[in-house]
């Protein structure tokens, strides 16, 4: 039987809300990080102060994540993501991010009817890329192009 082998725990500052401690954690258990959010307030609010304790230590203590985009990052890529979803009907973004479906409510993903519509929309926007390249290798120009590179 072979384990899930969990990376490294670290703040997700482009994901959280204050520090991104309870994002970190979410996805180092593989949670939805609002389950994660709702179970330390919980906890406070129920009188375990000492999360509060363990929660600014957690900010001081983990490393941001690699790769984390501060705000500002975050709202500059979202427009530029914008831009090539305009230009590219969204052909831009999906080529390049994974699909991850969830079978709990609690994980992290998509839920299947999403991922499904996604891998959908991924696999026509990739057999039209595909139509484009046959389109130009059965075309004379392409024949013209490689006889004259052989010379």
């Amino acid at each position: 039987m072979t384990q899930k082998r969990r990376g490294e725990l670290y703040r997700n500052s482009s994901q959280g809300k204050i520090a991104g401690v309870c994002a970190g954690l979410a996805d180092y258990f593989g949670w939805e990080t609002w389950l994660v959010r709702i179970l330390v307030v919980s906890g406070v609010l129920l009188g375990m102060g000492w999360f509060i304790v363990i929660y600014i230590a957690g900010w001081f203590i983990l490393d941001k994540k690699p790769g984390a985009l501060n705000k500002k990052d975050q709202r500059s890529q979202k427009s530029q993501s914008q831009y090539a979803a305009q230009t590219n009907h969204g052909e831009a973004e999906l080529s390049s991010e994974s699909i991850k479906v969830k079978s709990r409510i609690w994980q992290s993903g998509e839920p299947p009817k999403q991922a499904f519509h996604d891998i959908r929309h991924k696999f026509k926007s990739l057999e039209r890329e595909v139509r484009v390249m046959e389109r130009y290798v059965t075309s004379p120009e392409f024949t013209v192009s490689r006889e004259i590179n052989k010379l």
